[in-house]
């Protein structure tokens, strides 16, 4: 159940993996202390002064009101970063030699906390990879690491007018353009319907994306992924989006200009068919993908004219030999049919990727160093319906093999 608005205002938008902290102590680390990140979790909500003071007349921030006799502590002083004078001087630094050229020490009216320094981890950072797992990821380093993470930096932008607004960055290198390509669809595609997303594609880096309060920027080696924050509980889900837009879209791009690497998707990506494609409707799989093993990096597709929704996949090889032992893990596919003047070979085979998903009929060619294939969009194959009804909603067999040979021409 998502949390009250009174605890956070945050979309989860792209039904991704999500960056959760509850603890409501800094997830940063403050200039004036030094802990391990495990003792600093990163913050996901209120911050306890302020959620105090909205539950004043409930009391819920004391824990024995028994003890009347014991006058209440002073509140706190207010932290530098809430002055509205927090940017002057171009704000904080990124004391982080490796990250400090790729991110920008302001953009859209917010610039680094001057308060806090950025924390890093992995390679050449000052925690360890174990430790990024049980802070910023929250137990989500798993998925990460499949795709071959191997350093984090977490910084804190806050907002240059005093507005209790910040902007959380997350900024990921990947071993290889192909993990950093994947976890971006990952966290856009999410496994879920792109064609449902509350998400829209952003003009940053190689790729971008943006909900109503996050943002992710993909270039080479890197992920940036951003988050908005806020501890204004009367803020509306429009004004939220519109600071998010003005505030973390700047910083998006701005990360994005300055992130290393090429702007052109992997071959693979590049490769699929751009009609009829959804927004931001690609999932990037480095090694396994549709049940086999060993068949990546390979690009899957998402698309959709009218009712009727399709996918295509795509792998690229150096040489036809290594494209022919990619087509031939298709070829051995129980009940694969071989098929006549299409490509240098081609079969209609079913898939299956998981015993409790969908079966999905295809249609695969190897032409050259390039394998491709059209095939059923699963999300729609509900086994309950019956086929009369589904039809409408797939391709025939027919208009596979037609979009296929136009494809590989």
């Amino acid at each position: 159940m998502p949390r009250p608005l009174e605890s956070r205002r945050c979309s989860n938008d792209y039904k991704a993996l999500q960056n959760v902290r509850t603890d409501p102590s800094p997830w940063y680390t403050p200039l004036v202390a030094s802990a391990s990140p495990r003792a600093q979790p990163r913050r996901h909500g209120l911050a306890v002064p302020f959620l105090c003071a909205s539950l004043a007349l409930t009391s819920a921030c004391t824990k024995d009101d028994t003890k009347g006799d014991r006058p209440p502590p002073p509140p706190p002083p207010p932290g530098p970063s809430a002055h509205a004078d927090v940017c002057a001087g171009g704000g904080g630094q990124d004391t982080d030699a490796i990250s400090a050229p790729l991110v920008p020490r302001a953009a859209g009216g917010y610039c680094i906390d001057p308060q806090s320094e950025p924390r890093t981890f992995g390679d050449k950072g000052k925690f360890s990879m174990d430790e990024v797992c049980t802070t910023a990821f929250d137990g989500e380093c798993e998925v990460y690491k499949r795709f071959d993470l191997e350093r984090v930096v977490v910084l804190r932008y806050v907002d240059g007018t005093g507005a209790p607004n910040s902007v959380e960055v997350n900024l990921s290198r990947f071993k290889t353009q192909d993990g950093a390509y994947a976890m971006f669809t990952k966290r856009v595609v999410a496994d879920a319907d792109p064609a449902h997303a509350t998400v829209k594609p952003l003009a940053a880096g190689a790729a971008g994306a943006m909900s109503s309060s996050n943002a992710y920027v993909w270039r080479g080696q890197y992920l940036a992924e951003l988050t908005f924050v806020t501890e204004d509980t009367k803020i509306t889900p429009q004004q939220m989006a519109q600071a998010n837009e003005h505030a973390t879209g700047a910083i998006a791009r701005s990360i994005g200009d300055k992130l290393p690497g090429a702007t052109d998707l992997p071959p693979a990506a590049a490769a699929l068919p751009t009609a009829s494609r959804i927004p931001l409707g690609i999932s990037y799989h480095p090694k396994d993908a549709l049940g086999l093993k060993g068949i990546g990096p390979i690009a899957v597709g998402y698309y959709q004219d009218g009712d009727k929704r399709w996918r295509a996949v795509a792998t690229m090889r150096a040489d036809a030999d290594a494209a022919k032992e990619v087509f031939r893990a298709f070829k051995l596919r129980p009940g694969a049919l071989p098929l006549k003047g299409l490509g240098d070979e081609a079969v209609q085979v079913v898939v299956q990727e998981a015993p409790d998903r969908a079966k999905a009929e295809y249609v695969v060619a190897r032409k050259a160093t390039t394998v491709a294939g059209i095939g059923d969009e699963e999300l729609v194959l509900d086994p309950a319906t019956p086929s009369d009804k589904l039809a409408p909603l797939k391709l025939t067999k027919d208009e596979k093999v037609q979009k296929l040979a136009a494809w590989l021409k």
